[in-house]
């Protein structure tokens, strides 16, 4: 064997031998819990966004039941309209949870249009009509299972993110995280988790 093979052999079992420590070392320093601990957030935030959208379809339905009943309160109906429009129009792609400023704006579109919505439900108590129309208690029962799920979906996200916020707080996986760049991400507030949690109440019975 000469001295030229047995230097390339060295160095593969040199290399080899890097590759293995990096390895182990990427694994110690939590940079596979990075790795599953972001694509659990990016899972958890789309359940979020298919409620807020299945909430955003069901809309127009409410808006045109109610628009039926003479004399509706139109300020009442015309805010619900404008907080959907608002709430829509915010572009809710997967990189939005990597962005504070724009999450804060999407989620305050959010819980105005909740806002809105329990408005318009608490006013159709004072029209007999709407109690008794089979239509609009429907589309009710459809909103309060979605806002349910909407609570569901999202307290999946904030247990995700407050597991990877941790991981990248806290010594020695911090280092990890500013080497490859996985920066804290944003969470629903608790200002705002108060306002929006609690899925609009009617009761169609009073009289």
């Amino acid at each position: 064997m000469t001295a030229e093979s047995t230097t390339r052999r060295i160095k593969r079992w040199l290399g080899a031998l890097a590759a293995a420590a990096l390895v182990v070392s990427l694994s110690g320093c939590g940079y596979n819990d990075f790795q599953r601990l972001d694509e659990q957030t990016k899972s958890a935030w789309s359940e979020v966004l298919n409620q807020y959208q299945r909430r955003a379809d069901l809309i127009p339905n409410i808006v045109a039941t109610v628009k039926g009943e003479a004399g509706f309160e139109q300020d009442t109906l015309t805010k619900v309209i404008e907080a959907r429009a608002k709430a829509t129009s915010i572009q809710a792609t997967p990189e939005l949870v990597n962005n504070p400023q724009a999450f804060q704006k999407f989620q305050q579109a959010q819980g105005e249009l909740s806002g809105a919505l329990s408005r318009l439900l608490v006013v159709s108590e004072n029209y007999p009509n709407l109690r008794a129309n089979q239509g609009f208690q429907d589309l009710r029962v459809q909103l309060e299972g979605t806002e349910n799920r909407i609570t569901v979906a999202r307290n999946r996200y904030i247990q995700t993110v407050q597991e990877y916020n941790v991981k990248a707080r806290s010594f020695p996986t911090n280092l990890t995280a500013m080497v490859f760049s996985y920066q804290p991400k944003p969470n629903f507030t608790v200002q705002n988790e108060a306002q929006i949690s609690a899925p609009p109440a009617v009761d169609f019975n009073k009289k």
